[in-house]
Formats: structure tokens, sequence, C-alpha cells
């Protein structure tokens, strides 16, 4: 049976036999003895997303009293769920998202504490996750946006909305009429000053 450690774009933990491009973390939220997570879902307003490959070094996941390893299909999914680049394995990544996040949301010397507190507010609404307004069309969000419409998720690149899976994106004819965004609001603006997430070969044209 696959662990609950897989990370949707509405911030859900789920068990899925799929693999994801990246892992991360929001602190110690499992019981080593058994894998399994506990109620909460954060013990951090520090929630990060992580190469699964770092120097080598290999982890056995969530069998010690250390942060508990999540899962993610592509950044796009972490970024919708409210994470952000680790300073520590991801340092490139990090300081661009940071440079981006400064551009976009119109700061200087911004620390990444400050971004955490930011995103903490704006992917939380009571211990769930936020919806925001959908304030442009679709077409004219940035790659790596991604909305909500009922129960599923979706992600925009080239003006074209994909649907996401635990497998991965998939072609949609429908129109999205009534999408709520995903993609915390400063992380959008992120994406519109030019920070590039990596996402899933699915996702490629």
């Amino acid at each position: 049976m696959p662990l609950q450690n897989r990370v949707t774009p509405t911030g859900d933990i789920i068990a899925t036999p799929h693999r994801g491009l990246f892992t991360g973390n929001r602190g110690i939220i499992h019981d080593p003895a058994t894998k399994t997570l506990l109620k909460k879902r954060s013990s951090s307003p520090a929630w990060l997303t992580c190469t699964c490959e770092f120097r080598g070094r290999r982890r056995e996941v969530m069998a010690q009293r250390s942060w508990t390893e999540l899962f993610f299909l592509d950044e796009a999914t972490a970024l919708a769920a409210g994470h952000r680049p680790c300073f520590y394995c991801r340092r490139d990544d990090a300081n661009r998202f940071r440079a981006a996040w400064e551009k976009g949301n119109r700061v200087h010397s911004v620390r990444m504490h400050d971004i955490d507190t930011v995103l903490h507010h704006e992917r939380l609404d009571h211990g769930r996750k936020r919806l925001h307004a959908l304030l442009v069309p679709l077409h004219q969000l940035p790659a790596g946006a991604m909305v909500q419409q009922g129960a599923e998720s979706f992600l925009v690149t080239q003006g074209r909305a994909l649907l996401w899976s635990p497998a991965g994106y998939s072609a949609v004819e429908r129109q999205l009429s009534e999408a709520a965004l995903l993609t915390p609001p400063s992380t959008l603006r992120t994406l519109n000053a030019g920070y590039a997430p990596v996402l899933h070969p699915t996702a490629l044209p």
C-alpha cells in the first residue's frame, strides 16, 4: 500500500502509487512507528519544495522523527498548494523565486521568512485551502498557474488548461467558466515576474 504522502494542488495529502518530480515538507506531521500522518497537516509555516536527490543522500520515507517527506507531481502543483523552493537543496531556484517574488510583489530585500508569512495567509482559510478570485481571463494567466473548478484542478500553460491527476495532465475540451485561483496571489505575481516552474512532461506540447 502506498503511503499517504502525495500533495495535490489543493494542498491535500493523498495516497497514490504514482511518483512525482519533487519532494518537500511542512515540518513533522507523521508517526514514524506507523508511517502514518498525524491529524495536523503542517507544523511549520515554511512549506518547502525540494529535489528528490541531493548530493547522493537518500532518506527512508517517514522512517524517523524528522521532517515528513511529501511528494508533488511537479513544481506547479507544489506552488499551487502553497509551497516554495527550498533554500538548502534548491538554492539557485530559491534565489530566482525570491528575486521574482520581490519584483512581482514590489518589495525589496525580502527574507524567506517574510515570504512564508504571506504564503501562510494566502494558502489557508481556517485550516482549509483558500481559493482566490480569478481577476483575469484564464488565457491571460502565466504558465504554471493553477485553478480549481468544482472538484477538479487545472494547470494553465501556453494559454490552455490541462486537467491535473496524480499521474499527470490531460487535455480538456470544455471551457472553464467558474474557475477559482489555486496558486497564491503572491506566487501568481512571481510567475508573472518571470519565475518558470518545472512542469511534468505530460504538460509539454
